[in-house]
C-alpha cells in the first residue's frame, strides 16, 4: 500500500485527514498529517517529514500532497521527492485526498493521477452542476 503524508500549514492536514476517515468509515494506515507552524524552521519540519515519509514507506512509495504550491510545506515536500519514491501533488482539497485513499493498492504513479483528477474534478461551479438544489 502506497503511504500517503500530508504536509500543510497548521492543522488543515489533520483535519483533512479526519474528515476523510470520517467519509471513507474507516482510520486510515499508512497515512499521516504533519502541521507545519508559523515560524517553525524548515530544517526541522524536514526532519520530522522525512521521518514520518520512511515510517509510512512499506515498500510501494510515499505520495507527499501539500496545500499551497510554493509555501513552506511545499518547499519542505520539494526537496524529499524522489522520482518513483516519494511523489508529490501540492493544492491539496478533500476529494483529492478521499480519491487517493481510496485507491492506493496500485503503483505510486497512479496514485499521482488519481490526485491529480481528484483535485480537478473536485473542484465544480454549483450553479451551473446538476447536484444544484431544486426549489
Amino acid at each position: 500500500m502506497i503511504g500517503v503524508l500530508v504536509i500543510t500549514h497548521g492543522a488543515i492536514g489533520e483535519s483533512l485527514l479526519a474528515s476523510a476517515e470520517q467519509i471513507l468509515g474507516a482510520r486510515q494506515a499508512q497515512a499521516a498529517a504533519l502541521g507545519v507552524a508559523a515560524g517553525e524552521e524548515p530544517e526541522a519540519v524536514l526532519a520530522r517529514a522525512r521521518a514520518l515519509a520512511g515510517r509510512l514507506d512499506a515498500g510501494e512509495g510515499v505520495l507527499v500532497l501539500t496545500d499551497m504550491f510554493g509555501a513552506t510545506p511545499c518547499n519542505v515536500a520539494g526537496r524529499m521527492l524522489q522520482d518513483g519514491r516519494i511523489e508529490g501533488v501540492s493544492g491539496i482539497s478533500l476529494p483529492m485526498l478521499v480519491r487517493v485513499l481510496s485507491g492506493r493498492n496500485g503503483s505510486l504513479a497512479a496514485a499521482v493521477r488519481r490526485a491529480l483528477s481528484g483535485g480537478a474534478e473536485g473542484v465544480v461551479h454549483m450553479n451551473a452542476d446538476s447536484c444544484r438544489a431544486q426549489h
